[in-house]
């Protein structure tokens, strides 16, 4: 036998329903059909844009449902900013921005909850800036490497 210690596990087990009930009442939407249409858009939008162990880490975090969602995409070859990744969305889905915004928000606040403060912290790390806004973490800068 192995011990097989993950660095992130889920911190609170939830169901695919329990979700959609977090997300309803984040989002105030009217009817947990509309809080699913908003899971499956912003995780199968994140799923483009998400690689490596961070993915497969968050999937595992995520009831099944979700993490399918997240998972059957193919990941972009180019990574979008936060606005970039609102926009895409929008495009996709026919929304305006402004609700695909607060989409994202209402989904990714409980998206965070059960990812954890270590696994969202290596999931912005890894994503270009303004993502951090989008997770309902304060955005910090970057440092940039100075012109010579």
């Amino acid at each position: 036998m192995y011990d097989q210690s993950r660095s992130n596990p889920s911190r609170t087990a939830m169901t695919f329903d329990q979700m959609l009930e977090r997300v309803r009442y984040e989002g105030a939407y009217p009817t947990r059909e509309r809080a699913a249409e908003a899971v499956h858009h912003v995780l199968a939008a994140l799923g483009r844009q998400l690689t490596g162990h961070e993915r497969v880490d968050l999937a595992q975090c995520l009831p099944v449902e979700a993490a399918l969602s997240l998972t059957a995409q193919i990941p972009a070859t180019e990574h979008l900013t936060g606005w970039g990744f609102v926009k895409d969305l929008a495009a996709r889905t026919g929304a305006t921005p402004a609700t695909t915004r607060w989409d994202t928000g209402a989904v990714l606040a409980v998206v965070t909850r059960l990812a954890g403060p270590d696994l969202v912290a290596r999931i912005l790390h890894q994503l270009p800036d303004g993502y951090a806004l989008l997770f309902g973490q304060a955005e910090l800068r970057r440092p940039h490497p100075a012109a010579a």
